[in-house]
């Protein structure tokens, strides 16, 4: 039998987690249940939803809407975790080396604290033809066409606003796993006369693979959700070259009122991005520190 003490300090570990556990049955776990069943329904709004079987995901397949927002919304993923990661280290290093006061690097969570909503709302501002102050700038030095309805540039465009908005905070986390890094290391490498970019790449990369590691899992997750920027920077109303996968599910189940169809298609989406975040973190050795 367990101790009383033990057994007592079980109940209050649990009473505290019944909070948390009911969010988590009520707001993920129901959901998700429903939604599955919906994805197999043709479920419109309209009339009450009717068993289908596995007619949206054939339909999946063939829908070159789906492939197209699929493709658009890789190519935005990839070239935003790209920047980021290789922004967010040299920044990172940068701060580690530099000793930034603490307000300093608070600055860089500004633009990452700022609503995605507002955000989107003061670059299309910002990138209006008509009226938007950094377009007209851009106009008035040679670079024309810089809006978010240039179908050339619209999808750079975003993952710009994505980058600056992100690069702080990834920033913040990449230096905190620096600051895990035995100093003796570097005392030892700067003896034996390794240049800061041989140690950056010899002893800090491989000791924060972990950290790395969880950045480019939550920049890969939050890069196949991008809504808001598509959403209120177009109005509503997006051009095809920025029509990601989340917009599309939106647009087929509350413009279209395909709500199975838009279930689908969001749990195929939720099966590729747990496919995908076990991959990244096998690849990279997520679970395994050498600072351990």
């Amino acid at each position: 039998k367990k101790p009383f003490r033990n057994r007592k300090e079980s109940w209050a570990a649990a009473i505290l987690l019944l909070p948390a556990l009911f969010g988590f049955a009520v707001f993920w776990i129901y959901p998700t249940i429903r939604g599955t069943y919906y994805s197999m329904t043709d479920f419109n709004l309209l009339r009450e939803p009717e068993f289908i079987g596995l007619e949206n995901f054939r339909q999946i397949a063939s829908d070159p809407q789906v492939w197209s927002s699929l493709r658009i919304t890789a190519v935005f993923a990839v070239a935003n975790i790209v920047l980021v990661m290789v922004l967010a280290l040299v920044l990172a290093a940068l701060m580690q080396r530099l000793n930034l006061k603490t307000w300093l690097r608070s600055v860089l969570l500004l633009p990452w604290l700022v609503p995605n909503v507002a955000i989107a709302l003061i670059w299309g501002w910002l990138l209006d033809a008509n009226v938007g102050y950094l377009s007209n700038l851009l106009d008035s030095i040679g670079i024309g066409g810089v809006t978010f309805y240039n179908p050339k540039a619209a999808l750079w465009i975003i993952v710009m606003i994505s980058v600056w908005s992100g690069l702080g905070y990834t920033a913040l986390l990449l230096y905190a796993g620096m600051l895990q890094v035995p100093s003796e290391l570097y005392e030892a490498g700067s003896i034996d006369g390794a240049s800061e970019t041989r140690m950056f790449f010899g002893i800090t990369l491989p000791l924060i693979r972990p950290v790395i590691a969880l950045v480019v899992v939550m920049s890969a997750i939050g890069s196949f959700q991008v809504f808001d920027l598509v959403l209120i920077g177009y109005g509503g109303n997006p051009i095809p070259a920025v029509r990601t996968i989340f917009f599309y599910i939106y647009q087929t189940a509350f413009g279209f009122f395909r709500m199975g169809y838009g279930s689908a298609i969001a749990l195929v989406l939720a099966v590729l991005l747990g496919a995908l975040t076990a991959i990244q973190m096998r690849a990279m050795r997520a679970n395994r520190s050498d600072l351990s």
